[in-house]
This record gives C-alpha cells, structure tokens and sequence, in this order.
C-alpha cells in the first residue's frame, strides 16, 4: 500500500501542502481560518494519514501531549467529567491526554510525574476527586495546571468550585419557596472537608439575607452516605413540630437520598410536607430520585475544560488566586412550598 502523504491531505482538503504542515505539524496557523482547519483534520482522519510525531516533535519542541495525573477521577462516574471537559479541549486542539490514576498512592504519584515529565509532555494537569488544599508534589513542569484542588504554596494556578456560592444558592431556592426554619444536612465534622465549611457559610449568608436567626439544632451533621443523610434527618424530624424544618439543604445527594428516605418512613411527603436540596447533581442519583432532587451542580466538565485551556496556554491564569468555578442549581421536583406557616 501506498503511503499516505501531506499533499494527499492537501488535495483532499482542497488546500496547499504548506496549509495541511501548519495545521497538523504544530506551527503558527493563527491565520488559518477554524473552519480551514477542521477542513484539514477531518480530510486526514478520512485517509487515514498519520503525522510523524517524533519528526514534529524535534522541530517544534512539542510532543502534543499533556499529562493528567489524578487520585481516582477515572474510576469514578460522578468525577469522570473533569476528564472529558479537559479531553475534549485537548482534542480540540491536537493533543492527546495521558492519564494516570494514582488511587491516592504517595510513591505512585511521585513515579507518575516523573514518567510523564521524562516523556516531555507539554503540560501536567493534577486533579484531585474533591476539592481539598494540597501540598504540590516535586517534580512538576513549569506548565502545571491544579483542578479540583489548590496547591499549599499559591505557585500554581487552580481551579475549584465556588462552593460559598453554592450553598447561598441552594438555600436562596427554598426561601424564594416560602421557607423559614431550613435545615443544614452537613458533612460529619471527622471527614475535614472543605465544601462542608464553605457550603455551611453560604447557608448562613442566605439566612441572614432573609434576616433569619440560625438554629443551631437545624445544622446537624453525619456521615456522607445516604444513611447518614437518613439518621440527620431522622434527628431533624424528632424536633417538637414548631421546631422541626420544613425544607432540608443537603451537604451532597446521597445524603439527600437518606433524607428522602426518612421522610417517607415517616408518610410525609416530598415537596408537600419537606422540600430537598442536595448537591453535586450525582450522575443516578439526583435525577433518580422521586421526585427528581433540585441540586446544586458541581461544575467538573468546565473545570476540566479551565484546566486544559490554561494547560495549552489558551487563557490566562493568575496562580496568586485560584479560579472559582460557579456552581448552578438545577431546579427539579424536591421543592415546593411549606405545608403551613412558621413561625421563626
């Protein structure tokens, strides 16, 4: 079989040969329309042309690889997005997207960078599985992008979620609803886990916005599980009636899906007699649910796409700060208005 050159390439494209190097060769092609290039790309997956890589990678210092190295996001459905939103950018853009999932192991991430640094990849993005600070690890490239997480040092630019506001949202959901006495189903305080704090200042911004006084007996707390969701509820609906809550914001949806469960066991029903909020918008879960769960969702597909963007040097970042992605409610059948009036 004939080989398949660049000027196959250029005549199925219906362009020069110098426009099928540029494009697929790494050079400058900021002048060469998008449409040009997608023209390019798609008439040489066609003909199955395939660059020299090692060739293109000694003239322009470019290998076209990024590294990603990660706790567990590619063995977990509910974080897997980062991935995607990060590969489809790279994809977008001639590169290819090395993983390497390090199940939290100290001595595997530290041979995880360094192989991937040795094989010159053009940029490392580190992710983490939930947001958490963390110290960097050694080794890093001078392109390094953290997601989902924030190095102790500030010398890296980061990506998270703007969980603060998050929280504000959610409980501005049940207040626009009609709700007074909200409750807050947070994380059990042994996991330290920072959306736990800041979720929990959203809640309290919001109260004090409608000018409500917190309960400190409608903040309790358990494991993140689902039946830690249930026993927190369980202990909420056990509040003498004019104490008790008539809506619930949740620290994640599967302790969202123990309340529901507590508040079946007990005949009531939801939204009429208790409206739900919970948070991530976990994939089967949240939209599982019956009703379907009103959530607050984790932003994991656009932080993948931040990250990577920064990786190839497609937008800027500032490592003094990290970048605070927004967290949209999505709005479902969990909430409705309370069953009756309540006194604050």
């Amino acid at each position: 079989m004939a080989k398949i050159r660049m000027s196959d390439v250029a005549a199925a494209a219906g362009v020069s040969t110098a426009t099928v190097s540029m494009v697929l060769n790494g050079g400058s092609n900021s002048r060469i329309s998008a449409e040009t290039q997608r023209r390019v790309r798609e008439a040489a997956e066609a003909i199955g042309y395939a660059p020299n890589s090692v060739a293109r990678s000694l003239r322009t210092r470019k290998t076209h690889m990024v590294g990603l190295v990660s706790d567990s996001i590619a063995t977990t459905p509910f974080a897997g997005r980062m991935l995607a939103g990060a590969n489809d950018v790279a994809r977008d853009h001639g590169y290819l997207v090395v993983l390497v999932d390090t199940e939290d192991d100290p001595a595997l991430e530290r041979q995880a960078v360094q192989a991937l640094t040795g094989q010159q990849v053009d940029a490392l993005i580190y992710a983490r599985m939930w947001h958490r600070v963390v110290p960097a690890p050694a080794g890093l490239p001078a392109r390094t992008v953290f997601l989902d997480c924030c190095p102790q040092d500030g010398s890296w630019p980061a990506v998270v979620p703007d969980e603060r506001e998050g929280g504000l949202a959610a409980v501005r959901e049940l207040l626009a609803a009609g709700h007074r006495r909200i409750a807050y189903v947070d994380a059990d305080e042994t996991e330290d886990v920072i959306a736990s704090r800041l979720r929990h200042e959203g809640y309290l911004q919001a109260l004090g916005e409608a000018g409500i006084t917190p309960d400190p007996a409608l903040h309790v707390r358990g494991e993140t599980v689902a039946s830690g969701g249930r026993a927190a509820a369980d202990a909420l609906l056990d509040l003498p009636a004019d104490r008790r809550p008539t809506a619930v914001f949740c620290f994640n949806d599967r302790m969202a899906m123990g309340a529901y469960t507590a508040a079946h066991r007990r005949g009531l029903d939801v939204p009429g007699d208790l409206s739900i909020v919970g948070y991530d918008d976990q994939q089967l879960v949240a939209a599982e649910l019956d009703p379907p769960l009103t959530t607050v969702a984790l932003p994991h597909y656009e932080m993948g796409r931040w990250a990577m963007e920064v990786a190839l040097d497609l937008r800027a970042a500032d490592a003094a700060a990290p970048v605070l992605m927004p967290c949209p409610i999505i709005r479902r059948g969990s909430v409705g208005p309370p069953p009756h009036p309540v006194a604050d």
